[in-house]
């Protein structure tokens, strides 16, 4: 791979060897490098060698110093611990190759909301960029992304040709750092998180700048961490589930398709998807992923939503004909009218037409 050079903020003229210090701490003593090699019992060699910047200084050698000069170790081995970390910066800088820089370029959008979040300084210079991504991302080289299991497996079950990998693991870091410091109560309550369903059906019902702050109450109580998270182009997620490290379940939902119907029943499939019991996996939810485990999520998501057999009723009586028998309907499953109607449209009993959208996000 070819390298670039990246020296941003960091020259290495500007990177002082605690070799200089002392080399500055003797001659303001008048002391000579051999009354320093006879104090502290070093040979005069090592000295020179030393203040030459052509050796560290280690911690005998410091304690020496101290006896000496009667500066304490811990500001010498202080000296020596910012130089090797600043030399292991200046080196990381000039060492990344043009391949990882690359990958910048994949995140510009991350990058620009990340920065907004504080996470990303707004003048790093792409190589130091890297360098905050690796930390962020918890990786050496950001080239390694696709080699990461659960990427992999992203990359085997996502068949959409518009799913960046590396979009992809950034928005689930995302996710964990957004939530990473959210109160929940003790361990997932599933008992609890069933019988609130109600409680999460009356959300709908609120202004948009609610939602965020009364889901998070709920989800809390029953031992969830949730948040709704921007979302990018490259990364056609809806919601994710995932349990951290730590123990912690996170819900995390999108408004990629803005359509506010889409976005309950989504979470309702993911809340289906944690009274199924699939939490024991992590669960990415894209436009249209098959499989059992999906297809009895939808199945459960459309139940909590709406009453099946209220829903056979309804249908088989041709209600659905009659925008205020929809309305009535939908008032008593205690939902939002465009539930009933987006389930409608999916299914093909009615016209496709417009629908409330979100767009606090």
């Amino acid at each position: 791979m070819e390298k670039e050079i990246n020296t941003v903020g960091l020259s290495r003229e500007y990177i002082i060897h605690p070799g200089e210090t002392l080399a500055e701490v003797i001659e303001d003593r008048g002391m000579s490098q051999h009354d320093l090699a006879v104090r502290t019992g070093m040979t005069e060699k090592h000295i020179s060698t030393v203040i030459h910047c052509q050796n560290n200084i280690s911690a005998s050698f410091a304690k020496r110093l101290e006896y000496a000069l009667g500066i304490e170790s811990s500001f010498w081995m202080d000296l020596q611990a910012n130089y090797d970390r600043e030399l292991i910066e200046f080196e990381e800088l000039n060492n990344i190759s043009k391949e990882e820089l690359g990958v910048l370029k994949k995140l510009r959008e991350v990058s620009d909301t990340w920065k907004s979040f504080g996470w990303l300084e707004e003048e790093d210079s792409p190589a130091a960029m890297v360098l905050d991504y690796r930390m962020l991302f918890g990786l050496s080289n950001l080239l390694d992304i696709p080699k990461i299991s659960y990427v992999a497996a992203y990359r085997a079950q996502v068949k959409n040709t518009n799913t960046d990998l590396y979009v992809l693991y950034a928005w689930q870091r995302m996710c964990e750092l957004l939530t990473k410091d959210t109160i929940v109560a003790g361990e997932v309550n599933t008992d609890k998180l069933k019988a609130m369903i109600p409680d999460i059906k009356e959300v709908m019902f609120l202004r948009a700048n609610q939602i965020q702050k009364a889901l998070s109450g709920i989800f809390s109580e029953c031992g969830i961490a949730f948040r709704i998270v921007p979302c990018f182009t490259g990364a056609p997620v809806q919601g994710l589930l995932k349990t951290t490290e730590d123990g912690t379940l996170i819900l995390c939902m999108t408004l990629r398709q803005k359509f506010a119907d889409i976005f309950w029943f989504t979470l309702f499939h993911e809340i289906a998807h944690i009274l199924n019991g699939d939490t024991k996996r992590e669960f990415i939810d894209f436009d249209s992923v098959p499989g059992a485990i999906e297809t009895k999520a939808d199945r459960t998501a459309c139940d909590l939503l709406i009453n099946s057999k209220d829903y056979e009723i309804f249908i088989s009586k041709e209600k659905y004909k009659n925008q205020n028998s929809i309305m009535e309907f939908a008032r008593s499953q205690k939902v939002r009218d465009y539930i009933v109607q987006g389930r409608l449209m999916k299914e093909e009993k009615i016209p496709w037409k417009a629908r409330p959208r979100y767009d606090w996000i």
